[in-house]
């Protein structure tokens, strides 16, 4: 089988599964790989070798045997550190929690391994997942596979560079404000941001914390679109307070044939505008996607007033996110309030405000989203799916300068409020809609980009079938060249 490393996991599965292939020399590729080239990209920041050798072994006996633990029989793969894997630890960058150990596996680790995968690591993630880069004071910085002094982005970035570089098989992320979609399109994979609510987090929060956040999910990233409808079957489903009144049954995917999708397109918006050099290259897939016959749409939009849209999931994001801080940063806000113009937007202004809103403003909130989601379920019934960007600009320079808020993106030649890109995240994300990142090319410097493929709820295997048919049209991943050979 040529060039395992880059393989999916999908066809890996096939031939674990036909013993064409052994797992532990699968996994021991893929370790072999980690030693040879992790040290310069630092995406896989915790390993669990000696669990994931006897594993594999157990694996290879099954087979041997007959048996089959699942879909995932065999496969190796890592795991976004804010995941809980027993014994490990799971600190989310915090510098206090770096001698911790899980007591016990989340939700999606014991999923997956029920599913057969030979977990063996962990990848590296921003100081609380609040990022579109990935370092921190316990693990350092991951570096991008395609240039090593650009971010692969956050806060799923070192899962998106452990599989650009083909140091594993398959990876699981989480995502609130763009954070397993926009590695994805720094990296050159796929990614699934899904519906919110249909993949337990339950194992995936700070410790002592299980009830699920507002917006944030979790979700498989790949190199390819049929992994993530093989991962999805696998991590989705009610946790156990659920699973005895409702089952989940996601609707197969709308249309088979590129020409038979009706899809709106959205390059470009004065809220959030896009660098031309990604705009272009999302043209040129929306092209290819005309040329296969699709009905294109690039005037639709549902009716919602999309600058006030953005505040509004400005102030849900930063509600959840500023949560996680400890008292004296909540005092810290205090202190600033006062001095707040009434007409100030800005991130910090708004985050300052949702970090002492009342649940009044979060019932607000709440129901202006809901006003939002009947809107876009109303467009979704005109439209199969909307194409749009995720991010303003392709992998960008590594910039770790203290104030977050004062840094910024070079977009078209101009400098742009770094957080202001959360506009092409947080559209579809308040509103909970699933959607799919997709490699649609480089741009001139070779840098890749993706498109994301925004679905209906539910509607998480009408873009993963989209994805595919695309990947089909304009190719789909390909491996960083320092990685490949």
């Amino acid at each position: 089988m040529p060039d395992i490393a880059f393989s999916t996991a999908t066809s890996l599965c096939a031939e674990l599964a036909e013993r064409r292939l052994g797992c532990v020399e699968l996994l021991e590729h893929y370790l072999n790989r980690v030693d040879s080239f992790n040290q310069g990209i630092n995406a896989i920041v915790v390993t669990d070798v000696e669990r994931a050798r006897a594993r594999a072994a157990a694996a290879d006996e099954a087979l041997a045997r007959g048996e089959s633990w699942g879909p995932l029989h065999g496969l190796p793969m890592t795991l976004k550190e804010s995941f809980d894997i027993e014994g490990l630890p799971t600190t989310w960058g915090v510098p206090a929690l770096k001698d911790s150990a899980a007591p016990r596996n989340a939700v999606q680790v014991d999923r997956l391994l029920n599913a057969g995968a030979v977990i063996f690591g962990k990848t590296n993630v921003p100081l609380l997942l609040a990022d579109f880069q990935s370092y921190n004071e316990v693990y350092g910085t991951t570096n991008n596979p395609w240039d090593h002094g650009r971010t692969p982005g956050g806060s799923s970035g070192g899962s998106a560079a452990a599989l650009a570089s083909g140091m594993t098989g398959l990876e699981a992320g989480s995502d609130i404000g763009g954070s397993i979609r926009n590695p994805a399109h720094y990296c050159g994979v796929c990614g699934l941001k899904p519906t919110w609510g249909i993949l337990p987090p339950r194992g995936h929060a700070m410790p002592g914390i299980l009830t699920p956040s507002d917006i944030s999910v979790v979700g498989p990233l790949a190199r390819g679109a049929d992994d993530l409808d093989l991962a999805l079957n696998v991590m989705a489903g009610p946790d156990v307070l659920q699973a005895g009144g409702w089952t989940l049954n996601l609707p197969p995917a709308r249309q088979e044939r590129l020409s038979d999708f009706r899809v709106a397109v959205w390059t470009d918006s004065e809220i959030c505008p896009v660098d031309a050099e990604v705009g272009d290259r999302l043209q040129a897939a929306v092209d290819a996607v005309a040329a296969g016959g699709a009905r294109i749409d690039d005037a639709a939009r549902p009716d919602i007033d999309f600058a006030e849209a953005h505040d509004i999931y400005r102030w849900l994001l930063y509600a959840v996110v500023t949560s996680r801080q400890p008292p004296e940063a909540v005092a810290a806000a205090r202190e600033r309030l006062a001095g707040l113009a009434d007409d100030d937007r800005t991130d910090g202004a708004i985050a300052t405000r949702a970090t002492l809103g009342y649940h009044r403003d979060w019932l607000a909130a709440n129901e202006a989203r809901t006003h939002m989601r009947y809107r876009w379920h109303e467009f979704f019934q005109d439209h199969d799916l909307l194409l749009c960007p995720i991010s303003v600009t392709a992998a960008f320079p590594h910039d770790q300068s203290a104030d977050s808020n004062a840094r910024t993106l070079t977009v078209n030649g101009a400098p742009q409020p770094y957080f202001q890109q959360l506009f092409w995240a947080g559209m579809t994300g308040i509103v909970y809609l699933p959607s799919v990142i997709v490699p649609a090319g480089r741009t001139p410097a070779g840098l890749p980009v993706g498109l994301q493929i925004v679905a209906p709820e539910y509607g998480e295997r009408t873009a993963i079938r989209f994805a595919r048919l695309l990947a089909d049209a304009i190719g789909g991943f390909t491996p960083p060249p320092a990685y490949a050979g």
